[in-house]
């Protein structure tokens, strides 16, 4: 699993820390969330985050590995949420487009926009690292967007509910 946390100040990021948490094939699955839940809040006690980002699960082939992620990815939410931190989440998808500009850009083409945009020379053993502190720059982006905040439409119906002087009539 990995991990990244990033320093907000202003419109500028930079980079705390990037790691994984390694979980060894020989525990217990259970044994490994509890492994994932005393690693975050350990994250959550030393940095004091204001938010939480995390990777929404992405749909695989095999139903086993799913449901061991969707358990992984619930103990980190509610361990965030435990320590009163908001959540987000974020396709794998929206995490590439956001960092690379491209949807479908690999790991190496994302840790290396990272090293660029957080001004970082170190390459992390495991690219799930740069994964992690992808999504937690991702999410620095679309709150500092200006059009973060901002209620979204659900639909023309409701859009244009929403935004009347929209409409023009011919």
């Amino acid at each position: 699993m990995g991990y990244g946390l990033i320093q907000v100040q202003g419109k500028n990021a930079s980079l705390i820390k990037m790691d994984v948490l390694k979980l060894s094939n020989r525990k217990d699955h259970y044994e490994r969330l509890q492994l994932i839940h005393s690693c975050i809040n350990e994250l959550i006690l030393l940095h004091k985050p204001d938010c939480c980002a995390i990777e929404a699960p992405f749909f695989g082939k095999n139903v086993q590995s799913m449901l061991k992620l969707g358990r992984a990815q619930g103990v980190a939410i509610a361990t965030a949420m435990q320590a009163g931190l908001t959540v987000a989440e974020y396709s794998p998808k929206k995490v590439k487009q956001s960092i690379t500009g491209n949807g479908n850009a690999d790991k190496e083409q994302v840790w290396q926009m990272l090293q660029h945009i957080l001004t970082f020379s170190e390459r992390p053993e495991f690219l799930d690292a740069t994964d992690a502190l992808a999504v937690a720059v991702c999410h620095h982006f679309q709150e500092s967007s200006p059009l973060a905040g901002l209620p979204k439409a659900k639909g023309w119906e409701q859009f244009l509910q929403q935004h009347p002087h929209r409409i023009v009539s011919k």
